[in-house]
C-alpha cells in the first residue's frame, strides 16, 4: 500500500454537512481517501506516513464539469444565437475536422481543465479514440460522449457504430477513470430507428446517455411542431430516458411538467450559464430544478461558446445569473453553487458514490486552492461572518488552483501541468487551426455560403 497525508490550512469536504476543517488533513491510500479529519489527529494515528504540507492552501474536491465540447475554435464563432450559430459555424467545422485535430483539441482542453481545478469532465466530441488517449495520457477523469447523429442531413458526425466501438475499446479503461456513454447531438439529429438503438446500446452496455435538450425557444417550438409534445416528454416517449443514467445539457426552457418528469426519472442536468448567456438562450430555472430534487451540475460547454473552461468562473456566473433573472439577491446561494460544482455534479452523472466530496472510500480527486491571495482575503471559516464559500464562488479564479490530483496522482503541481508540455500544445494548435478554418471556408463556398469581412457567414 502507498499512503500519503495531505495537510492544509483548510479542508472543505463537501459532505452532507459542508464540513470545514481548519488545519485539516486527508489520508490517501492507493489513490483512495482513507481518512479525513484534523491534522493533529491524523498525524498522531499515522506518524510514519509521508506528509505533503500545503501551506496557505485550501483542499476541496476536484470540480466536475458536466458538459463540455473539446475544440479549437475559441474566439472565432461569435455573435449568433444557438441554432444559427450551429448551422453557420459549428456544423461546417464538423464536416471538415480531422482526427488529429480532434485529438489535439482534447489535449488542449483537458489540460486547461486540469490547470483550473477540474478533475472530471464530460466531453461530447468527435473521433474520441483520440480523446480517450488524451484523457489517459493527462490523467483526467473523463466521461466521453461521441457527437452522434443518425440522420441523412447530418451524416458528418459520429455514428452509433463508432459510439459502440468506443464503448467496446475504452469504457472502464484506466482503472475506471475513463468511461464512455452514448451521445446524441440533439433529438432532431436522429431518425426514429436510431432512438431505439440508442436505448438498446445503453441497456446492453449499462452506460449513460447524454444529449442537448430545451436549450432554446426554437428547440421547444420545433419539438411541439414535429411531435406535439415538449422535448423532455419526447425523450421519454422515444425511450431515451431509459438508460442507466441520463444527463441533459442546458434545460433552459423546461416547464413544470418536464421538471416533475425529470425528477421522477432521476435525470441529471448540466447547467451552462456562461454559454446560455453568450448564445442568448436564456436563464435555466435552476432553483426550481433543485427544489424538485433534480441533480444539477455545472458545465462550461465548449471553448467556442464560453470562451474558457474555468469552472470557478462558471460558479460565479451561475449565482449572478440566477439573481439577475429573478431580481432576487438571495437566489442560488453560495453553498448550493459549491455543491453543483462538486457533489451535485457527481450526482448528476450517477458518480456520487465515487467522487464529488472528500469522504472515506471515495477516489482521491482533490484540488488545492491558494488562500494567500487578495481574492481569498479575509478568509473566515466559521461563525456568522463565515465567507469561505462566498469567496470560492464569487472571488476565486481557476488560476488560483496550484495542485490538481486525480485518483491520488498529482497532475498539476505549483500551477504546472505534469504530463504534457503546455507550450508545445499551444504551438501545435496555433499551427493546426488555420488549416481547419481554410477547409471550412472552402466547404462553405462550395455549399453556396459566403463569408463577409467580419468573419460572419450568411447564405448567398
Amino acid at each position: 500500500m502507498i499512503s500519503e497525508l495531505l495537510r492544509a490550512d483548510v479542508v472543505l469536504t463537501m459532505d452532507a454537512h459542508n464540513t470545514v476543517i481548519e488545519d485539516g488533513a486527508v489520508l490517501i491510500t492507493d489513490g483512495v481517501i482513507a481518512e479525513v479529519g484534523s491534522a493533529s489527529e491524523l498525524l498522531a494515528r499515522h506518524p510514519l506516513t509521508k506528509v505533503r504540507r500545503l501551506t496557505d492552501r485550501l483542499l476541496m474536491p476536484g470540480l466536475v464539469n458536466t458538459h463540455c465540447h473539446s475544440g479549437i475554435l475559441r474566439g472565432t464563432a461569435e455573435g449568433l444565437p444557438v441554432w444559427d450559430w450551429l448551422q453557420q459555424y459549428i456544423d461546417p467545422m464538423h464536416r471538415v475536422l480531422l482526427p488529429a485535430e480532434a485529438r489535439l483539441a482534447s489535449m488542449l482542453c483537458y489540460s486547461e481543465a486540469l490547470l483550473s481545478g477540474t478533475t472530471t469532465i464530460v466531453d461530447m466530441w468527435r473521433y474520441m479514440h483520440g480523446s480517450a488517449e488524451a484523457a489517459n495520457e493527462l490523467g483526467i477523469r473523463a466521461v466521453l460522449v461521441p457527437y452522434v447523429a443518425e440522420h441523412p442531413d447530418h451524416d458528418y458526425f459520429e455514428t452509433l457504430d463508432s459510439n459502440e466501438a468506443l464503448i467496446e475499446s475504452w469504457h472502464g479503461a484506466a482503472n475506471g477513470r475513463i468511461n464512455v456513454w452514448v451521445g446524441l447531438e440533439h433529438l432532431f439529429y436522429a431518425v426514429p430507428k436510431a432512438w431505439k438503438r440508442i436505448a438498446d446500446i445503453c441497456k446492453a452496455n449499462q452506460v449513460g446517455f447524454h444529449t442537448h435538450s430545451n436549450e432554446s425557444r426554437f428547440d421547444v417550438e420545433e419539438t411541439l411542431r414535429r411531435y406535439g409534445i415538449r422535448p423532455v416528454q419526447a425523450l421519454e416517449k422515444f425511450g431515451l430516458l431509459d438508460a442507466r443514467k441520463v444527463l441533459l445539457a442546458h434545460c433552459v426552457w423546461v416547464d413544470d411538467g418536464e421538471i416533475a418528469l425529470m425528477a421522477e426519472r432521476n435525470v441529471g442536468v448540466a447547467h451552462n450559464p456562461v454559454s446560455n448567456m453568450k448564445l442568448a438562450s436564456g436563464a435555466a430555472p435552476v432553483e426550481k430544478l433543485l427544489a424538485a430534487g433534480v441533480a444539477v451540475g455545472l458545465g462550461t460547454d465548449g471553448e467556442k461558446e464560453n470562451n474558457n473552461l474555468d469552472m470557478f468562473e462558471e460558479m460565479k456566473v451561475s449565482s449572478l445569473l440566477a439573481k439577475f433573472a429573478s431580481l432576487n439577491a438571495a437566489a442560488l446561494d453560495a453553498w448550493s453553487v459549491c455543491r453543483m460544482a462538486t457533489i451535485d455534479g457527481a450526482r448528476a452523472l450517477g458518480m456520487d458514490k465515487q467522487i464529488g466530496s472528500l469522504e472515506k472510500g471515495k477516489a482521491a480527486d482533490i484540488i488545492a486552492v491558494r488562500v494567500d491571495t487578495p481574492r481569498m482575503t479575509p478568509l473566515i471559516t466559521k461563525g456568522p461572518l463565515a465567507n469561505l464559500h462566498h469567496n470560492l464562488v464569487h472571488a476565486v479564479q481557476g488560476g488560483d488552483v496550484d495542485m490538481t490530483m486525480v485518483a491520488g496522482r498529482v497532475l498539476v503541481e505549483n500551477g504546472q501541468l505534469k504530463n504534457a508540455e503546455l507550450d508545445m500544445l499551444i504551438t501545435e494548435v496555433n499551427v493546426s487551426a488555420p488549416a481547419l478554418f481554410a477547409r471550412r471556408k472552402i466547404w462553405l463556398e462550395q455549399a453556396g455560403v459566403s463569408v463577409n469581412e467580419l468573419g460572419r457567414v450568411a447564405a448567398s
